[in-house]
């Protein structure tokens, strides 16, 4: 009984309630980010300036797409369910088809949960790095959870769609739209990163004369051990050529003191051979 997946507690009448409570569920999930993204855009431009507002624009610009590809998904996975119910059930109604098809019903479920878990924790990461109290990797790690839950969900619907569904086939559109654009927030985050990190290195404008005169002193020590270590590899590359070349000439006489067939005779063009003489 402990083995038992906790879906099957509920009765088999309820699946049907289940599925469309979790695809709304999904939907207001998605809604709701879309409108959080909004939010902390608004506040991004209110706080920030100058490089880490075009990193964090950026960013939200790209969750802003993948959320509406996650829509479109989810709604048109909705109408393919339906039109899966309708061809399938006959003279059954759409909870007596659902409990037929408990355990199709049940990785439909788990599928839409998944999309609408992934919508909310990306959109929780990006406001975290937005405040620069997050981690870029987690924007990273939400976009590819993402794009495996919409392929399960995909692959749940296409287990009882007609191969000639249309509904399928722009369902098969909206995944592959998905997967983009969870890509695209994964190459705006890596190129934020990489842009802010460098601006971090090289942004002084709020040390104090004190302080850049210190960094200043630093940096100068670092130029300095560098400069050394550089002088040192060089005087190495150096000895290392002479050896190599030692070695190289000793070779080379050795092989001079050797026995050595005589060189090939280069041919000439060649020539017609003279005609025999008669005897």
């Amino acid at each position: 009984q402990e083995l038992r997946p906790k879906s099957l507690d509920i009765k088999q009448e309820e699946l049907g309630d289940m599925v469309e409570k979790e695809m709304a569920s999904t939907s207001e999930a998605i809604e709701d980010a879309v409108r959080r993204i909004e939010e902390m855009m608004s506040q991004a431009r209110n706080e920030s300036s100058g490089v880490k507002l075009e990193v964090n624009e950026r960013i939200l610009n790209s969750c802003t797409d993948l959320m509406k590809a996650i829509r479109l998904l989810v709604m048109t996975s909705t109408n393919l369910q339906k039109e899966i119910v309708e061809s399938g059930r006959g003279a059954a109604t759409t909870q007596e088809f659902y409990a037929k098809n408990s355990r199709w019903t049940e990785g439909l479920i788990s599928a839409s949960k998944a999309v609408g878990w992934g919508a909310t924790q990306l959109v929780e990461s990006a406001d975290r790095v937005v405040l620069h109290m997050g981690k870029y990797e987690e924007l990273i790690v939400c976009s590819h959870e993402i794009a495996a839950s919409t392929a399960q969900l995909v692959a749940a619907s296409k287990v009882k769609a007609e191969k000639g569904s249309r509904n399928l086939a722009q369902l098969q559109e909206c995944s592959r739209n998905v997967n983009e654009m969870a890509a695209n927030v994964v190459a705006s985050t890596k190129s934020g990163q990489e842009q802010i990190e460098e601006k971090d290195t090289m942004d002084f404008s709020g040390m104090s004369l004190i302080k850049l005169k210190k960094e200043e002193m630093e940096t100068q020590v670092k130029v300095l051990e560098l400069e050394k270590r550089l002088e040192g590899e060089r005087v190495r590359l150096g000895e290392l050529r002479k050896q190599h070349y030692a070695l190289a000439g000793t070779y080379d006489a050795v092989e001079d003191g050797e026995a050595k067939p005589a060189p090939t005779p280069r041919r000439g063009i060649l020539k017609k051979p003279p005609l025999a003489q008669k005897p």
